[in-house]
């Protein structure tokens, strides 16, 4: 099974491609996560609704529109909700410093907003939705989420965008310390694709 992603993100590309290859659904059913490069990119999409579903449903809609007949489109909207800030970054994670969608200065921006917030205030919490479209319409969506803490400093060199400020709950170390073994079993996306995981199971 091919699913075309949404994306030019390779880091989230290659993090898909490595929980469709452990995933017990991939016994069954081989799954392949193609680029939106094979297909000629990945149309611009503005990302304005608010919802990481809604979101994720434009992005799948637009990639569907150059896909060809019998083709299945994914797309993947995720971020940071942040407990003091009110859930921000949020849907706007990607563009939290600004339009140009830097993750060093995202990352150098949260941690300057989080300066003053005390220890037991900064909790946090990776959300993630994927959305399927299939060749004939049909739309599915599987969220999943990770909570934990966020470090005053950045800890290791995995990982990437918030990855290094981020400590999942039951951890000691951050996203970017774990290695990707370990991330991709508890990971807001390894979660969401588990859920997706299951419906592939029951195509077969």
């Amino acid at each position: 099974m091919k699913l075309f992603f949404a994306s030019g993100n390779a880091h989230k590309a290659a993090e898909l491609q490595a929980l469709a290859d452990e995933s017990p659904a991939s016994r069954l059913r081989s799954i392949e996560i193609v680029s939106a490069r094979a297909v000629g990119g990945m149309p611009a999409v503005a990302e304005d609704t608010g919802t990481f579903a809604g979101n994720a449903r434009k992005k799948a809609l637009a990639l569907r529109a150059r896909l060809p007949a019998g083709a299945w489109s994914l797309a993947d909207d995720s971020g940071l909700c942040v407990d003091a800030l009110q859930g921000a970054p949020g849907v706007e994670s990607a563009y939290y410093a600004g339009p140009h969608g830097d993750g060093a200065a995202n990352l150098a921006k949260l941690i300057a907003v989080m300066r003053a917030v005390p220890e037991a205030e900064r909790g946090a919490r990776f959300v993630c939705v994927l959305f399927v479209v299939g060749p004939d319409g049909s739309e599915q969506v599987f969220e999943g989420s990770c909570g934990g803490q966020l470090l005053r400093e950045p800890r290791g060199g995995a990982g990437f965008g918030y990855d290094p400020l981020f400590v999942p709950t039951g951890h000691a170390l951050s996203f970017a310390e774990l290695g990707e073994a370990v991330k991709n079993a508890i990971s807001h996306r390894a979660r969401a694709w588990a859920r997706l995981a299951e419906w592939v199971r029951s195509l077969t």
